[in-house]
């Protein structure tokens, strides 16, 4: 990563410059080329505007099934609407049986990189920097616009999006009535950890600070235990589940090094600032004129040390908050749990994902499919 100028005021730490790294080579901008997850996915450059750093770009992949050798059978050859997937924070589009679910259920896959994660990230920007939410609308208008092109300016769209893309999906949503078939939530970051009131009294601080030193890096800790989670069983975690070897969940799910970072990046005041101005709208009750579907974990587990238990619930998010945020999202809010299911639900356990997919494709058939 460039190099940033160094900030320093008590009480925020002076920002550590990010190592340099290599990316993989990006995607062209005016076509569809292989993408990094192999046969059956590509992906193309979103240019957008210039901003501080310099060039700014998000990236669209894309599921073809004709070309994937582990497409579900029966998957349709002509979709029927279109799905549309955002990631969270520290995150990318790394979900190949997501889209494969998706696409067996009629639904044209794509999946945006959003500018400065993953695809998208280059190495001149602050990974993941934003100071507004609502800056990603043009990531996701750029997406849209491939999208209607390709598929037909009335196709059905689906957003679905996790943690705090989840949020950011929300919110979009909110400000967009009647543009969506419906939105589908996988653990979205709806609320502050702790309480409404923690937010309330932290949002004016980190508002001052996002003014004063809104790149400054403000001191956290991140253990790694959900990173631990995505990169498989073991030995110090004991005898792997019996007749799983194959399972990602238990092999490990194999993200990019470079796009998905252990430990998480810093966060910065003008990044936090952000997420709690979205909190705030949240608390203050959305009107998302569609179906919404929104699925957490059964339990949260927050520790301070490494336990087998952490492979069976979220230990990012608490998931109490959000099935209570969940309730004010619109009038027609589903809200599902999956007992065993870590933050992110279809990156769990073989038998979690197994529940998740079948209530997906039961919601569908009720709010998804004409």
């Amino acid at each position: 990563m460039a190099r940033k100028r160094s900030e320093s005021a008590p009480p925020v730490e002076t920002a550590v410059p990010e190592e340099v790294v290599e990316f993989p080579p990006a995607p062209p901008a005016d076509r569809w080329a292989d993408d990094v997850l192999g046969a059956g996915f590509q992906a193309r450059t979103l240019p957008l505007l210039d901003d501080d750093e310099g060039e700014v770009v998000a990236t669209l992949v894309r599921h073809v099934p004709a070309d994937d050798p582990g497409a579900l059978p029966g998957t349709p050859s002509s979709p029927t609407f279109a799905v549309l997937y955002l990631h969270g924070w520290n995150d990318y589009f790394h979900h190949r049986e997501l889209a494969r679910q998706w696409s067996a259920l009629g639904g044209a896959f794509y999946a945006l990189d959003l500018r400065k994660y993953g695809r998208s990230l280059r190495e001149h920007q602050t990974r993941g920097y934003v100071t507004g939410l609502s800056t990603y609308d043009e990531d996701l208008h750029a997406a849209l616009r491939v999208v209607r092109a390709e598929l037909g300016v009335g196709t059905d769209v689906v957003l679905m999006g996790h943690s705090t893309g989840g949020l950011t999906a929300a919110l979009w949503a909110h400000r967009h009535p009647g543009a969506l078939r419906a939105l589908v939530l996988n653990s979205p970051w709806l609320e502050l950890q702790g309480s409404p009131f923690l937010r309330a009294v932290s949002q004016p601080i980190i508002g001052s600070l996002a003014r004063l030193q809104p790149k400054a890096v403000i001191p956290t800790s991140d253990p790694g235990f959900y990173h631990r989670t995505l990169m498989g069983w073991t030995e110090a975690d004991g005898p792997a589940p019996e007749g799983e070897d194959d399972d990602p969940f238990v092999v490990g799910w194999a993200p990019e090094a470079v796009w998905r970072i252990s430990p998480s990046p810093p966060i910065r005041p003008g990044w936090l600032s952000a997420v709690l101005a979205g909190h705030a709208q949240v608390a203050e009750g959305l009107q998302i004129s569609c179906p919404v579907l929104v699925m957490t974990s059964g339990r949260t587990l927050f520790a301070t040390r490494w336990s087998a238990g952490m492979r069976e619930a979220d230990t990012v998010l608490d998931v109490e908050q959000i099935r209570r945020r969940a309730l004010q999202l619109g009038p027609l809010v589903t809200v599902a749990r999956f007992d065993g299911a870590i933050h992110d639900i279809t990156l769990s356990a073989r038998a979690v994902r197994g529940r998740v997919y079948a209530e997906l494709r039961r919601w569908s058939r009720a709010y998804v499919l004409r």
